[in-house]
């Protein structure tokens, strides 16, 4: 059992949240990077045994200091808020940070396809980090995770109204992933680092078609729900637009079933799962 703490830089976040919670369901000591610990999220993880410590994914000096002692590095950066080159940078400070604190095992958590050279500005940007991160020093793992069921969320109320718009052709499989399986297998990744140093390793729990995926809505809502293809010329975008081309072109390409039995530990949610899931409440 790791005796150190597991640092996860943005703990707070969707991705850094569901691998702190694995975390601590696997009874494994936590400390997670926040911007702001006085935050109602930061004080709930405080709340749970949390070693909450305050931190930017840009601050370098904040996270040496956070890294320090850590038995292993869950990072995550993000594009969405600053752009794609504020990223790279993210990802660099987070692996110049790691050389100087001697991190023992890093897992960086980037995007499936981002080696398919896609043209996506936001799979691109981590194709660098993941370059300059398998060019250092620093032992690693990296993940890749697809599309996450809960980007779904982001019409939340059309779906409950009864349309599921999707820029997709009805019968086009999309790979997917549930938050807490991308939880589960990082939290596997850093506790048990030995197997997985040096892979690369995609994720996907399921693949519907936007049918599938609106038939499962429907059923946890008890009420019909429709597919709607948006056309990509309404996707105005560049970054969605590019990512929405690629998944109507080459896609994603997890080999799904050998995934699922080489890691029987992680539940592996499907689509219908998570809808019944998370909109059940909604259709009372």
């Amino acid at each position: 059992m790791v005796h150190e703490p597991i640092l996860v830089l943005a703990a707070t976040g969707g991705q850094g949240r569901a691998v702190t919670d694995a975390l601590l369901g696997r009874r494994a000591r936590v400390r997670a990077l926040v911007r702001d610990p006085q935050r109602k999220a930061a004080r709930e993880l405080a709340d749970q045994g949390v070693e909450v410590v305050a931190g930017s994914l840009s601050d370098r000096r904040s996270l040496i200091t956070a890294m320090r002692g850590a038995a292993g590095v869950f990072a995550f950066t993000t594009p969405f808020e600053a752009g794609v080159e504020a990223e790279v940078v993210q990802g660099q400070t987070i692996l110049a940070a790691a050389r100087e604190a001697g991190v023992p095992h890093l897992v960086f958590s980037s995007v499936a396809g981002a080696d398919q050279r896609s043209g996506v500005p936001h799979f691109d940007s981590k194709a660098r980090i993941e370059a300059e991160l398998t060019a250092g020093e620093v032992p690693h793992t990296i993940l890749g995770p697809t599309y996450f069921f809960d980007n779904a969320l982001g019409g939340a109320e059309r779906v409950v109204d009864g349309t599921l718009d999707l820029p997709l052709p009805p019968d086009r499989p999309l790979q997917q992933l549930a938050r807490t399986d991308l939880g589960a297998f990082a939290a596997e990744v850093l506790l048990n680092p030995a197997p997985y140093v040096g892979q690369r390793i995609e994720l996907a729990g399921d693949a519907p078609t936007p049918t599938q995926m609106a038939a499962a809505l429907g059923a946890a809502l008890g009420r019909e729900v429709r597919h709607r293809q948006v056309p990509l010329t309404a996707v105005v975008n560049p970054d969605m637009h590019a990512m929405w081309t690629f998944l109507n072109g080459p896609g994603y390409r997890v080999d799904i079933p050998a995934l699922h039995a080489a890691h029987p530990e992680v539940p592996w949610s499907s689509f219908a799962d998570w809808a019944h899931r998370t909109f059940a409440t909604a259709a009372r």
